[in-house]
């Protein structure tokens, strides 16, 4: 959903994402003389209105119009130097659930006088918007998104520096409401508050359907899992399996099996044995390479009814750390296609036979009742039909490059590996800039961005190896060799006339399109879509933010003083500018930056 409100020249619009909205504003060059920027105020249902905080106030607050009940920094105060900006309401909150409903954001541009001083704000200039907010649910189809900022300052606040994801040992089941650790503030947080942060909505979406079919006899469930070791759903395939009520097909690559050093993924398997009624209702196996898939389907005695996929791993790392997506189709035909897919591994015992069946040779397409346009394969596929399906994404990539208000925003796991066409027309298309393309991928190596100021792309700091962030910021930790982008998708065309994002758990490159068992989902939507590229927007911003701040900061002092991040930043001098000039690159047309204030407009 989309809603714009304007007024007088100056327009505001709400985009709705999972949970989150992203607010464009956009208004004349003429207008944007003196501008000093906006001030937002938003209304939860129920609540009275809040301002956004900026973390920089002016070099001498009293000098310009001041709410003095408000904090300098409070953006009444201190006017956001941004033509967008992204809102995750409860993102600074830590057990308490975020407060969802219709939300009213009321944006107003703030202006200097001919002296450089912040007038005071005019509510005749104001444009209101209400937009719902919340998880995000359009016909058949549930998204969820992990929050995938371990490498963020609302993270260090909530959990501290040196985060413990699981207790010291070996236990595989553990007490999540147990105390996890302290934050910088001395106040003790349990693993459950960790994980609920952390795995946000698409840990809310695996726990949703897991608990209704723990509570609903006449319910099953099959399960294809890669990487396994979160303890709350282990524990919920536990006791289905003392029912009866389960199957799984667990990776057993190098990655998740030893015979000499069991992975967490054997121990599961010798403790579902133990306790399931029927030894035969788990299968190990890895087709040619691994058994990609992050899939749950849930049937009852008529057949399918629902199905969760996406690019998030059932394990720890996969909810708590990496940044992920899954999608709840609540369709009964696309349920039954998964359906039809675990039945045909199971029979074949997880193996390469798979890409002999018509399941692994064409593409299955549904669009009845309230699922929007969407077509999925399923690999192994033959390598012919491996080449051709990525062929098909990498020409749509291509075609947004041809158009003069193209788009592409993508978060690939590894943009850098991986043979076929995909990730080179990423690549190939930022090179050219001439579209609007926004990206981030991720390997061992690095996190790369793709934002209009490189052309090559920037190599992140900060992972592996901690960065080292000036005032007023905390030190972030680093998360080792380990993937922070694990997601999987692209999305084409965002508010262009035929939107589509390609997801799922494919790593889109051939090797695993031909040997790995995955899912590989295109979605015709714009709203599926805007809530993906969302999502994108706010990963891209947020490590090009923490780039820049450790390229600054390198020889910066550590932080960590007791004092406000405001006040800190007065001690780094950081402050507002007192001019209009960080306008100029959004109505410059040789400037990418005007290409992003006139695409979200």
């Amino acid at each position: 959903m989309t809603i714009t409100q304007q007024k007088n020249g100056f327009s505001v619009k709400a985009h709705q994402g999972d949970a989150k909205t992203l607010l464009a504003f956009d208004l004349t060059e003429a207008m944007a003389r003196n501008l000093a920027g906006f001030t937002i105020q938003y209304q939860a249902p129920g609540m009275a209105p809040v301002y956004l905080q900026n973390e920089l106030q002016f070099p001498d607050p009293s000098k310009h119009a001041q709410d003095q009940t408000l904090p300098p920094n409070s953006s009444i105060n201190a006017p956001l130097h941004k033509f967008r900006w992204l809102h995750v309401p409860g993102s600074v909150q830590l057990s308490a659930k975020p407060i969802y409903g219709a939300y009213v954001y009321t944006v107003t541009p703030r202006y200097f006088d001919k002296a450089g001083l912040l007038l005071p704000i005019d509510p005749g200039l104001s444009v209101a918007v209400t937009i719902p907010v919340g998880p995000f649910v359009k016909g058949s189809i549930e998204l969820g998104f992990t929050r995938g900022f371990v490498q963020s300052q609302a993270f260090v606040h909530h959990f501290g520096p040196n985060p413990l994801f699981r207790p010291k040992g070996k236990d595989l089941i553990f007490d999540t409401t147990a105390t996890a650790g302290k934050n910088s503030a001395g106040q003790s947080y349990t693993f459950a508050d960790e994980y609920a942060w952390a795995g946000f909505t698409a840990r809310e979406k695996i726990l949703t359907l897991l608990n209704g079919v723990l509570n609903d006899a006449s319910l099953r469930l099959d399960v294809f899992a890669y990487d396994l070791s979160e303890t709350d759903i282990m524990s919920a395939f536990l006791t289905l399996a003392t029912q009866g009520r389960i199957r799984i097909i667990l990776d057993n690559a190098a990655l998740h099996h030893s015979a000499t050093t069991p992975k967490a993924e054997d121990q599961f398997e010798k403790s579902f044995r133990k306790v399931v009624r029927t030894p035969a209702a788990i299968l190990r196996g890895k087709f040619g390479r691994y058994a990609h898939d992050k899939v749950m389907i849930v049937s009852n005695d008529a057949g399918p009814v629902k199905v969760l996929t996406g690019s998030t791993n059932f394990s720890i790392t996969g909810l708590y750390v990496n940044s992920n997506h899954v999608l709840v189709f609540n369709d009964p035909q696309v349920a039954a296609a998964y359906r039809q897919v675990f039945d045909d591994s199971w029979a074949d015992g997880v193996s390469m036979k798979f890409n002999g069946t018509s399941e692994a040779g064409q593409v299955a397409s549904f669009s009845a009742g309230t699922t929007p346009r969407t077509e999925i394969t399923f690999s192994p596929h033959p390598p012919t039909f491996a080449a051709q399906n990525l062929k098909a994404m990498a020409d749509r990539i291509t075609k947004e490059g041809e158009q003069e208000d193209g788009s592409v925003i993508f978060a690939v796991m590894a943009v850098a590996s991986g043979q076929g066409p995909v990730l080179p027309a990423l690549e190939q298309l930022h090179a050219q800039q001439n579209v609007f393309s926004y990206g981030i991928s991720d390997s061992p190596g690095g996190i790369y961005l793709y934002t209009p100021r490189k052309k090559t792309g920037v190599l992140v700091t900060g992972k592996p190896v901690q960065a080292r962030l000036p005032p007023p910021f905390d030190q972030v930790p680093g998360i080792g060799l380990g993937h922070q982008i694990h997601h999987k998708y692209v999305v084409c065309g965002f508010n262009g006339n035929d939107p589509v994002v390609y997801c799922g758990s494919s790593n889109l490159a051939l090797g695993g399109e031909e040997e790995n068992g995955d899912n590989l989902i295109a979605i015709h939507d714009a709203d599926v879509a805007t809530a993906f590229a969302i999502d994108g927007l706010g990963l891209v911003d947020h490590f090009d933010f923490l780039d820049r701040c450790a390229a600054q900061g390198k020889t910066a002092p550590g932080t960590g003083q007791s004092s406000s991040k405001p006040q800190q930043a007065i001690a780094a001098r950081w402050f507002l500018s007192t001019n209009d000039r960080w306008t100029v690159p959004y109505f410059d047309s040789n400037d990418l930056h005007c290409v992003d204030r006139q695409l979200f407009r």
